[in-house]
């Protein structure tokens, strides 16, 4: 499979090249046989389409951190536990902040319309609140996410670019947005560097003619009617996005281009003097070859990496139960196996609980299903709540879990059953409006050098059936 992964890379990298390495060989022969009909139908478009797709590349990441925190299990299950520890979301948020280096990260709650944000819940969104408008625009949208410049909630002097992403619940159903917050400085930084590039002029305008982004040496113009030479051409260049046009301005040629960023809802202007000549046009040649082979290498790594990613995820759901994110009965063995070899190598005792819900039908026969499902989905996450990263949760059958605590004999593996009884016991599981009343009974054995897997199952099963005979919330020790 390894082979096979980069084979498909390789493959892809060279269909990369070869398609860049096309593009730019033709755009410099055509280039040589007519400087100006290149500029203005060649060369300023590619570097207006390189400009672009620099700024889309540049947004993937906090698209990709966006994506993630929608995904992240923490984040939904958080909300859909019904928010209780505000302090974990702000905490999350902050990580994110601090470890991606954005200028913000935030949560907004659709059920309580709480906006949560690194420094803490600054507010509750309103339909009544006109700055709010894009937090309901984001929740309805039919795609996943948007892209949009606005003034931070949390800063209002600060101007920023934000991706909102959807956060959907386990049945699709959108409960909040989150991103994250990227300065218009950043921006700004990166047309100073296409700027020294690639020898032009590059400036931003809304949809309004006002420009709204620009580098160094643009002068003090605030709108394309304000610009001489080009103010004869400004409602062609905005009613018309994607034309390229030539003016005339103190005895210079200027070529412009013209492309819609859709995710900014701005033009992006591209100018460039007639007297630039050859050695600019090999130049830029030169650095396309340069960024193609850059994409071609992230591009190829990239599909390596969502490959092996994806690979990686097929297998985690092949041995996890979906439901609770337990690992299943059919790996749980092989599980088993390593931890038993694990603990006698370092000569530690190997606990071994085994719970099962008391009364779980009644819990189906009077919630339903959903309510059943909610509540297994709960008592799962409270089990791991209360186990050490070395525990080992599975997902034994309908309602029992048996829980691997390597490193504890019988008495401490009681002590932590009866812990995970009381958790679950002093925490109804919310439902709708109801709240699900939950106690669970164990049974506890510790594994015997050398036993074998079916004699230790046996062993727990036996002190669980002893548990259950007791009555509700019963503990029984093989």
């Amino acid at each position: 499979m390894p082979g096979k992964k980069i084979y498909f890379a390789v493959v892809l990298c060279i269909l990369l090249v070869v398609g860049f390495l096309t593009t730019s060989f033709v755009s410099f022969y055509v280039a040589r046989q007519s400087l100006e009909q290149q500029i203005s139908e060649s060369t300023l478009p590619l570097t207006s389409d390189n400009i672009y797709s620099e700024i889309q590349r540049d947004l993937l990441q906090p698209i990709f951190i966006s994506s993630l925190m929608a995904q992240d299990t923490f984040v939904r299950d958080w909300t859909l536990g019904g928010e209780n520890d505000p302090e974990q979301i702000i905490r999350y948020l902050s990580e994110i902040q601090m470890r991606y280096d954005t200028v913000t990260g935030y949560f907004i709650s659709d059920k309580t319309r709480n906006y949560y944000h690194p420094t803490g819940m600054i507010k509750q969104v309103s339909k009544d609140d006109p700055a709010d408008f894009w937090y309901f625009q984001a929740r309805d949208n039919q795609k996943p996410y948007e892209i949009n410049v606005d003034h931070d909630t949390a800063d209002r002097s600060r101007l920023a670019v934000f991706v909102n992403y959807q956060v959907r619940d386990y049945d699709g159903n959108v409960i909040g947005i989150t991103g994250v917050g990227l300065s218009v400085n950043s921006v700004t930084r990166l047309i100073e560097t296409y700027q020294k590039r690639y020898g032009r002029t590059i400036y931003f305008v809304d949809q309004e003619g006002r420009i709204t982004l620009h580098g160094s040496g643009f002068g003090t113009s605030e709108t394309l009617h304000d610009r001489d030479g080009i103010r004869n051409h400004a409602t062609q260049i905005l009613t018309s996005p994607g034309s390229s046009i030539t003016y005339e301005d103190h005895g210079e040629t200027y070529f412009v281009n013209s492309r819609l960023v859709p995710e900014f809802g701005w033009l992006l202007l591209v100018e460039q003097k007639e007297h630039i000549g050859d050695q600019q046009i090999e130049t830029t040649f030169l650095i396309n070859i340069a960024i193609s082979l850059l994409i071609t290498a992230i591009v190829g790594i990239a599909a390596y990496l969502t490959i092996r990613n994806y690979q990686n995820r097929l297998e985690e759901l092949a041995s996890r139960d979906k439901l609770t994110g337990a690992c299943n009965r059919q790996v749980f063995d092989l599980v088993f196996e390593g931890v038993a070899k694990s603990c006698k190598r370092r000569a530690e005792p190997l606990g071994i609980v085994c719970l099962d819900l008391d009364e779980f039908k009644e819990v189906n026969d009077t919630f339903g299903h959903p309510g059943g499902d909610a509540t297994l989905k709960e008592v799962a996450t409270t089990i791991r709540h209360h186990s050490r990263e070395s525990d080992t949760l599975c997902r034994w059958g309908g309602d029992e879990f048996v829980l691997l605590l390597p490193g504890l004999n019988r008495q401490e593996a009681m002590t932590k059953a009866r812990e995970i009884a009381d958790a679950i016991r002093e925490h109804p599981i919310r439902f709708g409006r109801d709240n699900i009343l939950v106690t669970v009974s164990a049974g506890i054995t510790e594994y015997r050098d050398g036993e074998e897997f079916e004699t230790l199952i046996t062993r727990v099963d036996n002190a669980l059936y002893t548990a259950k005979n007791t009555g509700r919330d019963h503990i029984s020790v093989a």
